[in-house]
């Protein structure tokens, strides 16, 4: 009897053993990518992350960023693109680290580089603007076309991050000297609340720390009952004005960096098609033009590009992120569009 209990036991522990391995090896449960509170930022990737979520490769470089490690500057005969940005340009652990937005925007530059061809008529890009700055061709600050050996697209991003939460990082992280900075948004972007923490270690999708078992993280993912997370406080006024204030801010801060911004922008799905964006989105979205018409942002707004697809619901995995296909198009347009600047 004692034997069979013993072997029952073993048996057991076995089991358990396997199943925590496999959930391991196939799922990545119990190395999920953690995050650290900021009292500026609100919070951001910790440094110096790698793991696998469902097969996908999801790697933290010292700086918070999804890119591989980075010298602080870059290297000579180097063009540098930073792309700061919320889950869409992050990718999440639904996108392996070689198909991000930046990752695909690198390799495109490599391919066009040089001779730079001119964008084919299939992907329109925004007229460039009347009087670009001086700085945007300053010899020091862009290698000509024809003495960069190498492209490298800094992706500075983490999830529901908003233009206040991108400035923070720029502003205590820096530009690391690129020659052109692209803010990707989206239009639920130009509503997100003021940086805040209160989600780090209490929202099961910001762990702090890492589970002790893959079973654990499973546990507390799919089986137990969301914990509650406090809530920040209200932010009342003009909470579009404030974001567009970032944006602005941004646009200075690059500047002082010899640099240029490009800004892009995303739809929701629902805004594709009719009836189109709702009232109040409609009022941002005019007031985000006429600040990038005044200011002379370089501005790629992605509605009417995906609403001239036959099925621009191909272009999403979900209301609002992007499928492989919406990411190719996006890198492609925005890879265009850093061609056409330069």
């Amino acid at each position: 009897m004692a034997k069979i209990a013993v072997f029952i036991l073993a048996s057991l522990v076995a089991s358990i053993a396997l199943l925590e391995l496999g959930l391991r090896l196939l799922f990545g449960f119990g190395n999920p990518p953690i995050y650290l509170a900021d009292r500026e930022i609100g919070y951001l990737l910790a440094p110096n992350q790698r793991s696998r979520r469902f097969g996908n490769l999801i790697q933290i470089n010292e700086y918070s960023m999804r890119s591989p490690s980075v010298a602080p500057l870059p290297p000579s005969g180097t063009l540098r693109i930073l792309l700061l940005g919320d889950s869409i340009a992050n990718g999440g652990w639904w996108t392996p680290q070689d198909q991000t937005i930046s990752a695909a925007i690198a390799k495109q530059l490599r391919a066009l580089a040089p001779p730079l061809p001119h964008p084919p008529p299939s992907l329109p890009l925004p007229p460039p603007l009347p009087h670009p700055p001086p700085s945007l061709l300053a010899p020091e600050n862009i290698a000509p076309d024809s003495s960069y050996k190498n492209v490298e697209v800094l992706n500075a991003s983490a999830n529901s991050w908003g233009p206040r939460n991108e400035l923070a990082y720029a502003r205590r992280k820096g530009t690391f000297g690129a020659a052109l900075v692209v803010l990707l948004i989206n239009t639920d972007d130009l509503f997100a609340k003021a940086p805040s923490s209160l989600q780090v270690g209490s929202d099961r999708n910001y762990p702090a720390v890492k589970p002790p078992l893959a079973l654990v993280e499973l546990f507390q993912r799919y089986i137990l009952p969301a914990p509650a997370v406090p809530a920040p406080p209200k932010e009342t006024g003009d909470i579009v004005g404030r974001n567009l204030e970032a944006i602005s801010d941004l646009q200075n801060l690059v500047a002082q960096t010899n640099s240029q911004l490009l800004l892009a922008m995303t739809p929701l799905q629902r805004e594709t098609g009719e009836p189109g964006p709702r009232d109040y989105e409609r009022k941002a979205r005019e007031r985000l033009l006429d600040l990038t018409q005044k200011q002379k942002i370089y501005y790629l707004d992605f509605l009417p590009q995906f609403n001239s697809l036959e099925e621009p619901a191909t272009l999403y995995r979900d209301h609002i992120h992007l499928s492989p296909s919406g990411n190719e198009l996006v890198s492609e347009t925005i890879s265009k569009a850093i061609q056409q600047l330069l």
